[in-house]
């Protein structure tokens, strides 16, 4: 019996259902049971929304979301291994559990979820990013989740909060800060999975927000982002010469100069530089 429910305890759980972790598929199991429900704390009061679940795995987190009161889980497993152990979890809390096994990246959710929505995951480490972008990128603004609790490899959860001028500092930052507050809220050693990664972890919380933080075309500023840091060594008159003809009037147009380096200019500049590129 475990700490937060009157299921086995995830040790037990693994060594029934041999769910020794596979690297191919990026896991690292979460065992504390108590971490998995203070991540689940995290995720702010579920008790009124539906959570998206990517990659529970044995259910450490699953557990903890329906112990903290979820009105509903959605789980998306990729591993078919796991699900006799979601089905057991499945039916301790009746009609609040759903498990898809699916890959993350080839299923549209929301046909299996009910606004309010959350997303808390320990996510797959070779898929985790790209997912973030997905969630960061929707065709239409407000997305459908509120919030998004998410454990990441520290050094991209340190890419998702980095400041201008820092080595961390990117797209992925610049995407993430545009449209959401995002804050490191938990950091985790290797000893608290199995098996231990090489780096640590952090639980980066994000919170959706209603509109940008300042107006811009999305396509454009992703394309001027993306251009910018592709050749970040290179001063932004150079780098981003294949945009316009005209860039350096653009630039000054925008506030920058024409020979700072893209880790050197903020989310800001960066949306009025994608806005005087549009009205040329």
């Amino acid at each position: 019996m475990s700490a937060i429910d009157d299921l086995p305890p995830l040790r037990d759980v693994i060594a029934a259902h041999a769910l020794a972790a596979k690297k191919s598929l990026g896991q690292n199991f979460l065992l504390d049971l108590n971490l998995t429900a203070k991540i689940a704390r995290l995720a702010g009061d579920v008790s009124e929304a539906d959570v998206l679940e990517v990659g529970p795995g044995p259910g450490g987190l699953t557990r903890g979301l329906l112990a903290e009161g979820a009105r509903r889980v959605l789980a998306i497993e990729k591993d078919p291994r796991c699900m006799p152990a979601l089905a057991q979890i499945s039916a301790a809390y009746p009609g609040r559990l759903e498990v898809i096994n699916a890959d993350a990246l080839d299923l549209d959710p929301l046909a299996h979820l009910t606004p309010p929505i959350k997303v808390a995951a320990n996510l797959p480490y070779n898929v985790g990013t790209e997912l973030l972008v997905r969630w960061l990128t929707p065709p239409e603004w407000p997305p459908f989740w509120q919030s998004l609790t998410l454990m990441f490899q520290r050094e991209v959860a340190q890419r998702i909060v980095a400041a201008p001028g820092s080595k961390a500092y990117g797209r992925l930052a610049l995407l993430a800060q545009w449209r959401s507050d995002p804050r490191i809220v938990m950091d985790l050693p290797p000893e608290a999975f199995s098996p231990p990664p090489k780096v640590n972890s952090a639980v980066v919380h994000l919170t959706a927000l209603p509109t940008p933080r300042y107006p811009a075309d999305p396509r454009t500023l992703n394309k001027v982002v993306a251009t910018a840091f592709n050749q970040r060594r290179k001063m932004l008159r150079s780098a981003l010469k294949s945009l316009s003809p005209a860039i350096e009037a653009h630039l000054l147009d925008a506030g920058i100069k024409p020979t700072e380096r893209a880790e050197q200019v903020g989310l800001e500049a960066y949306c009025a530089l994608a806005r005087s590129l549009d009205a040329k």
